[in-house]
């Protein structure tokens, strides 16, 4: 299936067009070069969405071939846009320098998967997301049967998955968590789209108030090719944040999962500094959770209880040679 081009396009709040939205629950996934994890997570997600709008910019992997076989298996339910405008990589001076507005942001970038979904209901998807089913299937139906707080941003975390020098799969100390805020189900409205911040896409979340949903997907980046560097260009970027977060990547240890969630423990302090409330006590409540989540003596274990076809993704089941 082919992809529809767009080039040359700048953002405008009155594009979202909110007022004809239908019920229902859109996903927008945007990718660079996402091959090697953009099937499964598409797979794994797709029963649960009315749609998933793909854009693509960049890719000098096998992502487009994919998105468009994956497209023709399950129309109309995926819907695919080539973004061809060269967007400058977060975390560079360029994307600091670029407006937001401009074809060549990632904000704007952002902001077209954004304007192209249809329902009322969205989700961004990353395409290094695995999901877990059931608690995927539980806030879904909370919002499709009315449930759901629609005053709110239903932030949704996953715990990163890498591996060790020994190729066994872990959760790197340094970054054990994905998912602070930025990721969750909400309700469409006029203010509800991304705007620029030097260092990268903010997602501008309007009136909505943001509440902590749970742990409902693996987070892949990590195993990626590039250890999921790769699209932020830092030979060219040597001074991006993202140059720093790799050399703390590569020289974090691997955790298992239950010193993962041992470390993730809220300390005092942060209790106590959650009581000013924003995004310190949604960081609390996120880290609060993990336990109760994740009870499981092994990773192993945890994949296989909460997502139990990892075992055939490649990458993830067997590591890539």
């Amino acid at each position: 299936m082919q992809a529809e081009i767009i080039t040359g396009y700048s953002f405008h709040p009155r594009d979202l067009k909110v007022s004809a939205r239908t019920p229902g629950i859109s996903a927008y996934l945007r990718t660079r070069n996402g091959a090697d994890f953009i099937e499964d997570t598409i797979r794994s997600h797709i029963e649960f969405y009315d749609e998933i709008v793909v854009v693509y910019n960049q890719c000098e992997d096998d992502t487009a071939d994919i998105v468009a076989r994956l497209a023709q298996e399950f129309t109309p339910k995926i819907r695919l846009f080539h973004y061809t405008d060269r967007v400058q990589p977060l975390g560079s001076k360029g994307h600091a320098k670029t407006p937001g507005d401009s074809p060549q942001s990632m904000v704007n970038f952002s902001n077209l998967a954004l304007v192209k979904t249809r329902h009322q209901t969205v989700i961004k998807l990353d395409d290094d997301h695995l999901a877990i089913p059931d608690r995927v299937a539980d806030i879904c139906a909370a919002f499709r049967e009315g449930r759901a707080d629609t005053s709110a941003l239903h932030c949704i975390s996953g715990l990163n998955i890498a591996r060790g020098a020994q190729g066994e799969l872990g959760i790197p100390a340094a970054e054990p968590v994905s998912g602070n805020g930025d990721i969750g189900y909400f309700r469409m409205a006029e203010d509800t789209f991304f705007f620029h911040d030097r260092r990268f896409e903010r997602f501008g979340r309007g009136k909505l108030k943001r509440i902590f949903a749970g742990y409902l997907y693996w987070h892949m980046k990590f195993l990626k090719t590039g250890d999921g560097f790769r699209n932020y260009e830092l030979v060219d970027n040597p001074e991006s944040r993202f140059a720093r977060k790799r050399v703390d990547f590569e020289q974090s240890p691997m955790l298992s999962l239950p010193a993962a969630v041992k470390a993730m423990g809220p300390t005092s302090l942060e209790r106590l500094s959650a009581k000013t409330g924003g995004k310190l006590a949604l960081n609390l409540a996120r880290d609060k959770a993990v336990k109760a989540a994740f009870p499981d003596a092994t990773l192993k274990q945890a994949l296989d209880r909460l997502s139990p076809g990892w075992h055939d993704v490649p990458g993830l089941g067997t590591p890539r040679g």
